[in-house]
């Protein structure tokens, strides 16, 4: 055998092991790639936006049948699409530094400019929020406290608060025995908001005074106290 022929060979033994590594460089790239994403999200993120010079400003959030889209306030441009697999966004909220939403499955999450920050489960939502529920009384994300820190999740039978920056459970304040809050009848009066919590009339009782159907929540790490009852945690 010539010497140009044994080179060739040994080449070629050689080539083998490299080729199988690459092989399987690419079946466990492939595998990661394929891997589902937690809580079923995709999200998008569009190379428009994504190129714009210097700081962007606060994105305004867009709802769609199964998703949410970011879009510059000036141009209009989508920066990012934010999905989840087999769920709808009930409501979105914006403020500084964070894009809020909740989702039909009870589950409120915070997007950042280019990953999704954190994910929370709403307590007590063992059944979807149903386009009924929202309907009828509605589910409002409400920020609390200087610089938002808290972000609210108003509901018929509890207000739940979760810290803006990483989604850590603050406090649950459950709606009084036969009362149910009005997520969607809110007013500021100062650091307190005010929430409409209506009860159900005793038959040939008195009706209450009005400030008895008012709960006032703020930015604090403690739900208040609920009229005749102990603070909740």
């Amino acid at each position: 055998m010539s010497a140009g022929a044994t080179d060739c060979t040994r080449t070629a033994y050689l080539a083998l092991p490299v080729a199988a590594v690459l092989l399987v460089l690419a079946l466990a790239a492939a595998a990661l790639w394929e891997r589902p994403a937690p809580y079923g999200d995709r999200l998008t993120l569009h190379p428009a936006a994504a190129a714009a010079p210097g700081p962007l400003p606060q994105p305004v959030l867009r709802m769609t049948d199964r998703s949410v889209e970011a879009r510059d306030p000036v141009s209009g441009a989508r920066r990012w699409t934010y999905a989840r697999s087999g769920r709808r966004p009930v409501t979105v909220r914006t403020v500084p530094g964070h894009s809020f939403t909740l989702w039909n499955d009870g589950m409120v999450t915070d997007t950042g400019p280019t990953a999704v920050r954190w994910h929370r489960s709403v307590p007590g939502a063992t059944n979807p929020l149903t386009d009924r529920v929202v309907r009828r009384a509605g589910a409002v994300l409400r920020p609390l406290g200087p610089g938002w820190r808290l972000l609210a999740v108003l509901t018929p039978r509890r207000v739940t608060a979760y810290r803006s920056a990483d989604g850590d459970l603050r406090w649950v304040l459950p709606a009084r025995p036969g009362c149910s809050f009005a997520p969607r009848r809110t007013v500021r009066n100062g650091p307190a908001l005010l929430i409409a919590q209506p009860c159900i009339r005793p038959r040939g009782g008195a009706d209450p005074p009005w400030t008895a159907e008012l709960v006032a929540v703020d930015g604090t790490d403690t739900a208040p106290t609920l009229p005749g009852g102990p603070p909740r945690a």
